[in-house]
């Protein structure tokens, strides 16, 4: 049984969240700020962390720096609306993924259990099967494993949050076939999130500066204005 800690100062959504990973089978440990968590963490690291980034005594911009001088364990970000540069600047220190307030709690389910299976594999305690949701996929540079959550492009890694790993993967399944932004929302969002078009542009932005860093002459993702994007296999 996993442990998955909670750090929030909104006792409505620590109750709540709690209540539906207990139901899903993970072991939960609940913090009201982030020196609370940090002390706990301090005696014993859970599996993963989900914390909230504005908090009293210490945020979670702080907490994650400090956990990451120690431990490599799963994290995710709880964002309100406008925080985009807290999201940028939170996933450049570390943090594995982020989910907006308000959010679907399936959402967050999914969103942990792909980070902990990542995490698994990583370390070696469990056996990837021949399938072609645990298959690695080749497209000329690109290599995708699902199973390890891990992106190569020309041989070198590529570290991406669990939604643009998605949104990669969903493109690069059919090379040359166009995605239109729905088709997208649908891969990285259960039905019951709403995000507009500039949600998956954005996340396409990033998506690329990240693949940018591996190879500055990057274009496999083509835009097609009005429609959608496609993937061009190099």
């Amino acid at each position: 049984m996993s442990k998955i800690a909670l750090v929030d100062d909104d006792r409505n959504i620590l109750t709540s969240v709690a209540m539906t990973l207990e139901a899903e089978g993970f072991e939960v440990e609940t913090y009201n700020d982030g020196q609370q968590a940090l002390d706990a963490f301090n005696r014993k690291l859970p599996d993963m962390a989900v914390l909230d980034i504005k908090m009293p005594r210490m945020d979670g911009m702080d907490l994650l720096q400090r956990l990451r001088q120690k431990t490599s364990m799963p994290v995710i970000f709880l964002t309100s609306k406008d925080d985009e540069i807290d999201e940028v600047l939170g996933l450049r220190m570390g943090a594995d993924d982020y989910v907006k307030k308000p959010f679907s709690q399936r959402l967050l389910v999914e969103r942990i259990r792909t980070l902990l299976r990542r995490q698994e594999a990583q370390n070696g305690t469990i056996v990837a099967g021949e399938s072609e949701d645990t298959k690695v996929m080749e497209r000329g540079e690109l290599s995708m494993d699902p199973l390890r959550h891990a992106v190569t492009w020309k041989g070198n890694d590529v570290t991406l949050t669990v939604t643009e790993f998605l949104l990669l993967q969903a493109l690069a399944q059919r090379p040359g076939f166009v995605k239109s932004r729905d088709q997208l929302m649908d891969v990285a969002y259960d039905d019951q999130v709403y995000v507009d078009d500039r949600t998956i542009d954005s996340h396409i932005k990033r998506l690329r500066k990240k693949m940018r860093t591996a190879d500055n002459e990057f274009s496999a993702i083509e835009t097609l204005y009005g429609i959608g994007y496609r993937y061009n296999e190099e």
